[in-house]
Parts: structure tokens; C-alpha cells; sequence
């Protein structure tokens, strides 16, 4: 079987909406091996599409997470103004 050029979805959600469709699809067993393997190939490119979204992302994270000196600095993301340590308050506003 020839592979032909994937498309890219237009974005990671609609990568993982179309990927859990496929996975339905496939489970059901109502479709045939030859269809059935075109939506396997097909899954496997959204997977390696969405490794690659998620790894540039944790990679933004990662340069974001650096300090002054270009250590890497390690802290929980906290989105609760009432946790102390809440790396999104400004100095003045976090708890002790």
C-alpha cells in the first residue's frame, strides 16, 4: 500500500477529536481491514502531529522556566491566588 501525503489538522484539538473518532471507528469493527488500516496509518500521523505540538510546547515552557542566570527552576504551577508560592502573583501579593 502506497502511503499518500497526510494533511495536518488545523490544531491540536482537532487533532485529539479526530484521533478518539478514528479509535471509535476502529473499535466498532464495522469497517472493513483495507479502511481500517488507512485510519490506523491516518491515527499514527495525528499521534506523531500531537507528540510534536506537546514537545514544542514543553519546550516554551521550559525557556519560560528559566531564571536570570539560565538555571532551570523548578516549582509547582499554582493557578490559585489563595496558594502560597503562586508563581503568577507579583512579589508583593504572594503569601509567606
Amino acid at each position: 500500500m502506497a502511503k499518500k501525503q497526510q494533511a495536518p489538522p488545523k490544531n491540536f484539538e482537532e487533532a485529539l477529536k479526530e484521533l478518539e473518532q478514528i479509535l471509535a471507528e476502529i473499535e466498532a469493527g464495522e469497517i472493513g481491514l483495507e479502511q481500517s488500516l488507512l485510519k490506523y496509518e491516518r491515527g499514527n500521523f495525528l499521534i506523531l502531529h500531537c507528540r510534536g505540538v506537546l514537545g514544542a510546547a514543553e519546550k516554551q515552557i521550559e525557556i519560560l522556566s528559566k531564571n536570570e542566570a539560565g538555571e532551570l527552576v523548578a516549582e509547582p504551577l499554582n493557578t490559585s491566588p489563595d496558594h502560597p508560592g503562586d508563581s503568577s502573583l507579583p512579589d508583593d501579593q504572594s503569601t509567606p
